[in-house]
Order: structure tokens, then sequence, then C-alpha cells
């Protein structure tokens, strides 16, 4: 009979265990679990990185959208709602050329903050122009409008005789057709104030042509146009 003189009825205990351990040298695992922390490490902070950058970003276009919308200061509207005209009818006497004028103008004026924020205004000015050249003027006191607010606003305007004076022939004119025109300015300086710490400086002006009626000494036509200086 022939035997099989390979096999081995009692093969070695240690490489029988070598072969058949499933569980590798712990040594040579530990290089193997630092880099799986190094990735996970590495793999936070570029999430975090991420985070951080569109949280910035997203930031930013919310700021974006309110210096365009909310913040976007607008511009203060300046109106004349009404004029009057408080005094005497003038008179000129010959052969000495004299003119006597007692005249008034009282304007009420809205003055509107479209803005989301208050509009401070300083000290304004209402001109009142005869040809041209100043015959008159007022100081308009300051004030505060709120947000999305109006106000009105009164102003008297006196007719200074002596600054007519070198529009005599003029006035003589405007007497016999029956009618005086004079133009108005006004002008109302300030500022909108955002949270406190964003300021837009603004200027609403208002320009006016009035005729006025000498005979009944009424308003007879009153035209303006506005603009804003920011």
């Amino acid at each position: 009979m022939i035997q099989n003189l390979d096999h081995n009825p009692n093969p070695d205990p240690e490489s029988s265990v070598s072969e058949h351990n499933p569980n590798p040298d712990p040594e040579s695992s530990v290089p193997e679990s630092k880099s799986q922390r190094r990735n996970v490490c590495k793999r936070r902070c570029l999430i975090t990185i991420g985070i951080f950058i569109f949280l910035i970003m997203l930031l930013f276009i919310v700021l974006l959208i309110l210096v365009l919308t909310v913040f976007k200061a607008r511009q203060p509207r300046i109106k004349i709602l009404s004029a009057s005209i408080d005094g005497i009818s003038p008179s000129v006497s010959f052969p000495v050329v004299k003119v006597e004028l007692n005249i008034s103008l009282d304007l009420q004026i809205l003055v509107e903050n479209r803005n989301y924020a208050s509009f401070k205004h300083g000290t304004g000015q209402s001109i009142l122009l005869y040809q041209g050249e100043q015959v008159g003027d007022v100081e308009i006191y300051p004030g505060k409008i709120p947000a999305r607010g109006s106000t009105t606003i009164a102003s008297r305007l006196t007719l200074q005789v002596d600054k007519v004076a070198s529009q005599v022939l003029q006035l003589v004119r405007d007497f016999i057709r029956g009618e005086l025109d004079v133009d108005t300015n006004t002008r109302i300086p300030g500022r909108v104030n955002f949270l406190g710490f964003i300021r837009r400086h603004a200027v609403a002006i208002s320009e006016c042509h009035i005729t006025i009626g000498i005979s009944k000494m009424k308003v007879r036509s009153l035209e303006c146009k506005q603009k804003t200086e920011l």
C-alpha cells in the first residue's frame, strides 16, 4: 500500500493558530486609527469653515438688501399746501412816485418723510423774491419728523418796502395790469438717521411762482417745483 508522506497528522499548534487568528497585530492598527482620526478632523474643519463662510455671505446679502431697500435714503418731499395774502391793497401816489405796501404772504408748507427712519431738520428759510431780488425772508424753526410721517410748517413772508424801491417802475406796471408776480424759495436742511449711526444729509427745496390779484388781494395762481439735494 502506498502512503501519502506529505500528510502531517500532527500539525504544529503555533502555526495553526497563526493561520486561523482573525485579529491582526495591535501595533499595526495604530497608524491606521490615527489616519482615520485626522481625516475626521479635516472633514469637521472643512464643514465648520463652509458653514462660517455661508453665514458671512448670508449676512452680507441681508445687509445689501437692507441698504438697497429699508436703509436707502429717500428724498423728503416738500409741498406748498396753501398761500394766502394778509394786508391792504398797495397804492401809488403822484406826482412824486410813492409806493405804499403792506403785504404778508402766509404759506402752509407740508414736509413729508418717506424714509423708514426719522428725519431731523435744522433751521430752514423761506425767501420772497420780486423780479429776481430778495424782498423778504423768514426762518423756519427746526424739528423732527418721524419715520414715514409728515408735518405742516407755517411760514409768513412780509414784503419789505425798502427793498422794492429799486423796482418802482415795474411795480407801477403791475398795479396797472392788476397783478403782482412774486417767487418764493424754501429750503429745509436735515438728515435721516438709521439705527442711530447711519446718517444721510438731505435738503428739501421748494420753488414757487405766485400771482397775486391786487384788487382783491388774493392769490390767483400758485405753481411750485420740488427738488432734493442729498
